[in-house]
């Protein structure tokens, strides 16, 4: 019996080139297929390769048609208000009008309570002594004060270097004052001494509370209107700027007089917005209405500290000296206590709140 010859590649299931005689099968001739070993690691990671260049743009495809338009949205909320712009150059100013009649007097205004008084200032030197007036008619005596006790007497030192002045002791009760005799005559007025040199300006006061608004004043003549200049070509309007927050509202000012509306120019087509131009010169300014009458005089500032003293004034004649009253007795005088330094200056008192202000006054005629 002879054996089948097959040829066998031990590396794949196709017949090659490997002979094999010993039997019939690949497993006979090859042997057993082994377990698969792990799979090795994972290699580095080759280099990046260059980036090839861009391809050429493709043609821009044709327009579709323009779609309907769509329903209108409804309208956003307001965004907060934006910055101001930047404030253009000043026109020219026109020629001042004519100044108005003025307004009545408004009512003065409560006084504000006084601020504190400042420090006083140091004394001038003193004036020349007037000349002495005549003696007045001689009072009637007082009766006589009663009898301050008597201080005790102190031991008697012995003579030699007198030692320092002892402790003055309290000062005995005053007797009773003697009726005022009559006044006499007023002596001449003594020559001014010249004036002493002013003292600092004090701090100003805080400011109070703003007064009511008076009423306003009726309304001036409207003047005839100027001529109206040449409308300067629109500027290409700037992109609009994102809205700011609101500010708050600063203090309202007294209305200004209206001025004339100028001619409305008929309404172009809306051209694309360009730059803002320069603002156009001013226009002459008309003329000042009348003056309104004053508002209520405010409450006065705190009081400035005090001027330095001026010279005493030439003292005049003395005045005819009243009766004397009796004398209590002299209690014993004590020593007098070291001065003590001067107080801090008390703050400024609080300005107190503003008049109502006046009612404004009638607007004056605008100028050509």
């Amino acid at each position: 019996m002879s054996l089948t010859t097959n040829i066998y590649d031990c590396d794949s299931s196709s017949s090659l080139s490997s002979e094999c005689n010993c039997c019939t099968s690949r497993i006979c001739c090859c042997g057993i297929t082994g377990v698969t070993g792990a799979t090795g690691a994972t290699g580095p990671t080759g280099v990046t390769g260059v980036t090839g260049p861009t391809g050429a743009t493709g043609p821009v495809g044709a327009t579709g048609p323009t779609g309907a338009n769509g329903v209108t949205g409804p309208t956003g909320a307001t965004g907060p208000t934006g910055a101001n712009g930047t404030t253009g150059p000043t026109g020219v100013t026109g020629a001042t009008g004519p100044t108005g009649a003025t307004g009545p007097v408004g009512a003065t205004g409560p006084t504000g309570a006084n601020g504190a008084t400042g420090p006083t200032g140091a004394n001038g030197a003193n004036g020349a002594t007037g000349a002495t007036g005549p003696t007045g008619a001689r009072g009637a005596t007082g009766p006589t004060g009663a009898t301050g006790p008597v201080g005790a007497t102190g031991p008697t030192g012995a003579n030699g270097i007198t030692g320092p002045t002892g402790a003055v002791g309290p000062t005995g009760a005053n007797g009773i004052t003697g009726p005022t005799g009559p006044t006499g005559a007023t002596g001449a007025d003594g020559v001014a001494g010249p004036t002493g040199s002013t003292g600092p300006t004090g701090a100003d006061g805080a400011t109070g509370p703003t007064g009511a608004t008076g009423p306003t004043g009726a309304d001036g003549a409207v003047g005839p209107a100027g001529a109206t200049g040449a409308t300067g070509a629109d500027g290409v309007a700037g992109p609009t700027g994102a809205t700011g927050p609101t500010g708050a509202n600063g203090v309202t000012g007294p209305t200004g007089a209206t001025g004339p509306t100028g001619a409305t120019g008929p309404t172009g087509a809306t051209g694309p917005s360009g730059p803002t131009g320069p603002t156009g010169a001013t226009g002459p300014t008309g003329a000042t209405g009348a003056t309104g009458s004053d508002g209520a005089t405010g409450p006065s500032g705190p009081t400035g500290p005090t001027g330095a003293t001026g010279p005493d004034g030439a003292t005049g004649p003395s005045g005819p000296t009243g009766p004397t009253g009796a004398t209590g007795p002299d209690g014993a005088t004590g020593p007098s206590g070291p001065t003590g330094p001067t107080g801090a200056t008390g703050p400024d008192g609080a300005t107190g709140p503003s008049g109502p202000t006046g009612p404004t006054g009638a607007t004056g005629p605008d100028g050509a």
